[in-house]
């Protein structure tokens, strides 16, 4: 038989996905599943967007131009300039998804056995992405019991040797939810500077701040052009998951020449997806108004819930829409798992995330769990209920 290839088996299996086949058979069961495992928001897409596709008069569906097409890119540069972040379409490339854009940037930046610095826990496909690339993941430890800060810059460094490439961030955070200040980003662009490093910024969640806090993009700070890399992506901006359009945003021309290259190989972003986030990009602000309150108000009914159980701790979150818990269990995969298969609380149970696939220190994160806050207040109180039910009855 012909062999797999060491990539692939090295290729981690999603912590977010890998449990959906015990979820599948849960429900044939008849059990009800609540979904706490997934960020795929349950708030309705902006209708501009849909409307634009479906209003569409296209006669032959083309392609789109590698880097996305002219309008979207220079719409979407406007939005940018409003929200202090000055570029324009020429410093844009829409990529199928944040994915691509995070896959393309690697493979621009790093050649194998290079190495990527990233905070941890962190966005699980980042070790997917970097394996896939033959890079490195060398990860900077932050603690649920700093509501995982930015590690000590002294942390970062020690870790910098000639094959670094660039420190990598989600800002907000997933899984942790954590809003970066703008003190640390002014901390990170000064280690970036200083050894000649990319700063990479995964911001698809720059919406969704909380609190009065505000947002700092690394591409609106003076001096760091040739270092900031943005990765972002309509999926939770609008509730657009489906439509697969993200993009990458850099002032850096050699490497968005480069970055070019990659999109051309793949030929071209989906075209109705295009149409749909270029219309996207006229939602009213009263849009996102409304569904940061929501996100607050789950935010706290989740939050609070959690804090009432016996053993719980919980990070409280300032972005995004997830947060990571630390329960009284040794395995979280093996009760993630367990609550699917051997577990209902009359014909109810959840579903989590097990948070050591966010991790890539061997042990960090056994007896955490990601939850998203994609729910609504009601079914989010349930799942609190399902849960507490659950770690009394698990067999530790």
């Amino acid at each position: 038989m012909p062999l797999i290839s060491k990539k692939g088996i090295e290729m981690p299996e999603s912590p977010i996905r890998k449990l959906v086949p015990f979820a599948e058979n849960a429900k044939k069961r008849g059990v009800k599943v609540f979904h706490l495992n997934i960020g795929q928001p349950d708030i309705k897409t902006p209708k501009i967007a849909l409307d634009a596709v479906k209003n569409n008069t296209l006669e032959t569906l083309a392609y789109a131009r590698s880097e996305g097409s002219e309008t979207y890119r220079t719409k979407l540069a406007k939005y940018y300039v409003k929200n202090n972040i000055p570029v324009t379409a020429n410093n844009i490339i829409a990529t199928t998804g944040g994915s691509e854009a995070l896959l393309f940037t690697i493979g621009s930046i790093t050649d194998p056995g290079d190495e990527i610095i990233i905070p941890e826990p962190f966005y699980a496909n980042y070790n997917g992405f970097s394996t896939a690339s033959g890079v490195t993941v060398v990860p900077v430890i932050s603690k649920i019991e700093n509501n995982f800060a930015l590690p000590k810059i002294e942390e970062f460094e020690k870790l910098i040797t000639n094959k670094t490439k660039a420190i990598l961030i989600c800002n907000p955070g997933n899984p942790t939810g954590y809003l970066y200040s703008e003190e640390e980003i002014e901390k990170l662009k000064k280690i970036v500077l200083k050894h000649d490093l990319f700063l990479i910024a995964d911001e698809v969640y720059r919406e969704f701040t909380y609190d009065g806090l505000k947002h700092t993009s690394v591409l609106s700070l003076e001096g760091i052009d040739n270092n900031a890399i943005v990765i972002d992506s309509v999926s939770k901006r609008y509730s657009m998951c489906g439509a697969r359009i993200g993009c990458i945003v850099s002032k850096n021309d050699e490497f968005i020449k480069t970055a070019i290259k990659f999109a051309q190989a793949r030929l071209s972003p989906p075209t109705y997806a295009l149409i749909a986030s270029e219309a996207a990009l006229d939602t009213p602000q009263s849009y996102f108004d409304d569904v940061i309150e929501e996100y607050v108000a789950r935010r706290n009914t989740l939050i609070a819930g959690l804090e009432k159980i016996e053993g719980v701790k919980v990070a409280n979150p300032k972005g995004a829409f997830y947060c990571v818990a630390e329960l009284p269990v040794k395995d979280s995969d093996h009760f993630a798992q367990w609550l699917l298969e051997d577990f209902n609380l009359n014909n109810e149970t959840v579903m989590v995330a097990p948070a050591s696939g966010f991790y890539s220190t061997p042990g960090e994160g056994k007896n955490q769990i990601r939850m998203a806050y994609v729910l609504n207040k009601t079914d989010l109180n349930r799942s609190i209920e399902i849960l507490a039910a659950a770690l009394k009855q698990y067999p530790n």
